[in-house]
Formats: structure tokens, sequence, C-alpha cells
């Protein structure tokens, strides 16, 4: 049998004896009501870019989901798993969260991979190349002769995957409705890996400037 992790073990320990036991009335607090984050992120899988780590959030703040490439897909209640709509039901129907940020981030694997022109190492029937799919169409328009790099591209690409990903958050009913209402606000973001700079979106033109 494979032993668990040492790393994971270890890392747990440090866990107990500073963070826990610095705030172990918090997490008794948050075991003992639950647990009402203001706000829900929708970030990548990749390892560098946790959201709790770039936003230094304390246990309870943010509701997160992850996936590859931080994607969020349109409203399809076509009786099919969603994990990351049932997340986005949940942290909005029950938990009633006011902000929902959609991060991206530099280098995305997924976003490099969707821009591979071959296709390749993404097979059609795997699951994320068809998960990855849904950018095609932003790929396409995007890829047009004046860009002067790949790296370029990448980045323009990232951007606006994550303004394609708050169109379909407002394709959902409920978000669209309480947006509408001021009790839901939608907020871009994308993080440089490199330089530890966040930029956000200006919501009325789309466009990302460098916020720290």
């Amino acid at each position: 049998m494979t032993e668990f992790p040492t790393s994971l073990l270890d890392g747990f320990d440090r866990f107990k004896a500073e963070r826990f036991a610095r705030d172990h009335s918090l997490y008794r607090s948050l075991a003992e009501h639950g647990q009402t984050p203001a706000v829900m992120v929708i970030a990548c899988c990749d390892s560098r870019t946790a959201p709790e780590t770039i936003f230094q959030a304390a246990p309870g703040e943010m509701f997160v989901v992850r996936n590859v490439a931080n994607l969020v897909p349109p409203y399809e209640p076509d009786g099919a798993y969603h994990g990351t709509s049932a997340a986005l039901e949940f942290a909005v129907q029950s938990l009633h969260v006011r902000h929902i940020v959609v991060l991206g981030h530099g280098g995305c694997g997924g976003v490099r991979a969707a821009l591979q022109r071959s296709g390749a190492p993404l097979s059609p029937d795997d699951f994320i190349g068809k998960w990855m799919s849904q950018l095609r169409p932003l790929v396409g328009k995007m890829r047009a002769p004046d860009q002067s790099s790949e790296d370029e591209l990448q980045t323009v690409v990232e951007r606006a995957s994550v303004r394609n990903s708050i169109t379909n958050l407002r394709s959902f009913p409920y978000v669209a409705n309480l947006e509408n209402r001021r009790e839901l606000s939608l907020h871009g973001a994308w993080f440089d890996i490199a330089e530890g700079k966040l930029w956000t979106m200006n919501p009325s033109t789309g466009k990302f400037a460098v916020a720290k």
C-alpha cells in the first residue's frame, strides 16, 4: 500500500502548530455556525495560483472553485454533470455571496494547449480537450496576423477568456437577476505569476489595468 505523502503530513503538522493554534476560535465558530463568505472566486487549478494565498484570505472569507483555465460554461440545465455550475448555484443561492471574481493568470497551460494549431497534446476525445473547446471561438477571433508573439497572444486570450466567463455568468438567470438588483457584483482579474502583479478588469470597457 502506498503511504500518504510525507510532505502533506509535515505541512499539516505546521498548520496545526501555527495557523490552527492561532485561529482555533475562528475554526470552531465556522464549524458550529457555518460559512458566510462574501466573495466567490473562480480560479484555475494551476498549483501556482491559489486564491487563498494570493489574497491572503482567512478561513471562511472566500468560497473558491477551481477548474482548468478558470472557465465558466454557459447556463445549460441539460441533466449532465456540471461541477462549476453546481458550485456557482450553491455560492449564489445558498451562501448569498455578494461578489464573484473570475481570476485568470499568466502562463495558463490550458490556454496554451487551446492555442496549439494542431490541437496537440489534447485529443478531441479527452475530457480536457472538450473542456478547452469552449475557447475555440475566442482563439479564432484573437489569432490575428499582427500579434507579435505567441506569448502576447496567450495573454490576450487569457484575459478575453475572463471576459467571456463573466458573460457566461450572466447567462445564469439568478446571477443576472441579482446583478440587475445590485445585490451581486461580477469582477475579472488576471494574476502575473512572475511579477506578482494583479490586473483587474474595468467593468465598463473590459480592459485590464494593474491594481497592485
